[in-house]
């Protein structure tokens, strides 16, 4: 079972005119490109709050945690395999949307990572949910969010799912074909309906659209059928696909949506909603994505005209705020090591390690969500090494050779094909990955028999996270 921890610096007081700890995200229009900026508020005083920086506090925390075990003589499970999550990140995240789209309301994707507390914090900071199955409205519904925060974006929903959310009160949800209408007018006709139309999401790393999405010359029928169904069509979705990287995909889903609201006024539909679906990612691509979304947005539904913009970002909130520590179980010498001195090896050594973590567990974004997660070194020798030069892989041919393998007995098990380290690694040492916080635990499985349940350490570096979860 999970035994959550807490770790989080005193809690300061929240200071407003500093939107965070580090940074706060600027836009720049240049050459029809937006560039991110790292800007220190108010800094020409040399002004930040007291205490110590996410880093420190993140590494504060895998710290602590793996010099108190002795792999020698530790428990069972003692040494397994755990997550870091710093809850200040994710506050960050939310700051950074609403700089750069401040007219759309975040409903996260729960199933890109369901931890309690992370659904906590965005449920305080008033974003709403998308949910696709019973389980997920239920454990959001738990934490007392509101129904009409939440939309059951599953354009094939089970038919007891749907009498289960006609009973809780969950009123909008997506569909996309004629068949799953004729449900809904079976077992929910009071339902709150978005058309989810198809897009191009040639572009994305999960590509969503060859198995969901209305196509443009199906959705005039659609209408039609809505309407003699007597159901309510109250707006238009789309889902560019996940980790998208096309700008220009946006531009397009938000004009084919402006011609749908156009076809639904034909059939008297007065459409409320856009929601724009997901595809954010959290990195330096995130300005130039909003940037394009933004405009096109302000061009096809200006503020004025009154429709409620909706989306649904997942890895842009999780995925930076998680840290995942893993513990060398076992070496295997691949090629003659040569001679140990004080710590370096002849160029001639490699090494297969072999950690207590791997595809089939929270490295399963290797496959399902085509991430490459770079290994770093957290202990080695006795020493630990988070975030200093030594931690990181090497770019020349200097320093040892390692490959990275998960611990099943299934061969593609493996979460590095080579990389170098200047320092031996052995049995008993740590690796920490970064970014580990989309789609990883949410898929991992009990292959072999190994867990699928590892502890969480939370630290929290925003006083106004730390204040909204009373902390």
């Amino acid at each position: 079972m999970v035994m959550p921890t807490l770790l989080a610096d005193r809690l300061a007081p929240l200071d407003y005119t500093e939107l965070t700890n580090n940074h706060v995200f600027l836009k720049s229009y240049n050459n029809g490109y937006f560039e991110q900026h790292n800007h220190h508020l108010l800094g020409e005083h040399n002004h930040r709050h007291d205490g110590p920086t996410a880093k420190e506090l993140i590494g504060n925390a895998l710290r602590q945690r793996v010099e108190s075990i002795d792999h020698e003589h530790c428990e069972p499970g003692e040494e397994d395999t755990f997550f870091v999550a710093d809850l200040g990140e994710v506050y960050r995240q939310h700051l950074r949307w609403k700089l750069n789209l401040p007219r759309v309301k975040p409903f996260y994707a729960v199933k890109c990572n369901p931890d309690p507390m992370l659904l906590k914090l965005l449920a305080a900071l008033g974003n709403g949910f998308d949910c696709a199955s019973k389980a997920e409205i239920e454990q959001v519904l738990r934490m007392g969010v509101d129904p009409s925060r939440i939309i059951y974006a599953q354009p094939c929903k089970t038919n007891s799912y749907v009498r289960y959310v006609a009973q809780q009160g969950v009123r909008a949800m997506t569909f996309d074909n004629a068949d799953e209408l004729r449900k809904i007018a079976r077992f929910y006709p009071e339902a709150e309906l978005y058309l989810r139309i198809l897009t191009d999401d040639t572009s994305s790393l999960c590509r969503l659209s060859m198995k969901f999405g209305a196509s443009l010359d199906s959705t005039d029928g659609l209408l039609a059928l809505a309407r003699d169904l007597k159901l309510n069509v109250v707006g238009v979705s789309f889902h560019v696909g996940s980790g998208a990287s096309d700008p220009s995909a946006f531009l397009k889903a938000v004009r084919d949506s402006h011609m749908v609201f156009q076809q639904a006024a034909s059939y008297g539909y007065s459409l409320k909603t856009l929601d724009v679906g997901g595809g954010f990612c959290a990195d330096h691509t995130f300005e130039q994505m909003a940037g394009v979304l933004g405009a096109a947005l302000d061009e096809y539904f200006p503020a004025h005209s009154g429709i409620n913009l909706i989306a649904e970002p997942g890895r842009f909130y999780a995925s930076a705020a998680y840290t995942l520590a893993c513990n060398v179980i076992a070496r295997r010498t691949i090629q003659d090591s040569g001679l140990i001195n004080n710590g370096t090896m002849t160029p001639d050594a490699s090494y297969m390690l072999y950690v207590n973590d791997g595809l089939y567990g929270n490295f399963s974004s290797i496959m399902f969500d085509h991430q490459h997660p770079e290994a770093k070194v957290l202990r080695a020798s006795g020493q630990t090494l988070y975030n200093t030069p030594a931690a990181s892989g090497m770019d020349d041919d200097n320093g040892v050779e390692y490959s990275i393998w998960g611990p099943t007995c299934d061969g593609i098990d493996r979460i590095t094909e080579s990389i170098r380290f200047p320092v031996v690694l052995d049995v008993g040492d740590w690796l920490y990955f970064e970014d580990m916080g989309a789609y990883t635990k949410c898929s991992a499985t009990t292959f072999n028999g190994f867990s699928n349940e590892h502890d969480v350490i939370y630290v929290c570096s925003e006083p106004g996270a730390k204040a909204l979860l009373g902390l």
